[in-house]
């Protein structure tokens, strides 16, 4: 195997009579990412993707939330307040915690939700905190 190729090293690149020449695209597609489990990336960035465990108040921090839920709804007019609350994971367990201003469209009791007027609800027992103008 001590040949140096001297026989072929300066012969012309052959041209294929019957095939025609690739796209500088279609070759690229040949060397192209080739994902051999469909989803498998989805799956993985899921995996990776981080949830909050919901804590649990304290009774002092519930009583301080039913008082300011008492003071929202004797309001005459909606306040704009700032509202933290735990929203759960629709794919795994736990969740994320979300910090909202706006104003206080309605406050149903009997679905115990409160109802922000950009159409958020946010379940009653999922609130952590609510700060209003009053409180600043």
């Amino acid at each position: 195997m001590t040949e140096d190729y001297s026989d072929i090293i300066n012969l012309p690149h052959h041209v294929s009579q019957n095939h025609p020449r690739m796209t500088m695209m279609a070759r690229a597609a040949q060397f192209a990412p080739f994902a051999a489990l469909t989803g498998y990336d989805a799956v993985i960035d899921e995996t990776a993707r981080l949830t909050d465990k919901q804590v649990e108040l304290e009774e002092y921090d519930n009583e301080r939330l039913n008082r300011k839920l008492a003071e929202l709804m004797e309001a005459v007019d909606p306040q704009e307040i700032t509202i933290s609350y735990f929203k759960p994971d629709k794919r795994k367990s736990g969740g994320s915690y979300i910090t909202l201003t706006g104003r206080v469209k309605k406050i149903d009791t009997y679905e115990r939700v409160i109802c922000m007027d950009d159409g958020t609800i946010i379940p009653l027992g999922n609130i952590v905190d609510i700060v209003s103008d009053d409180d600043k």
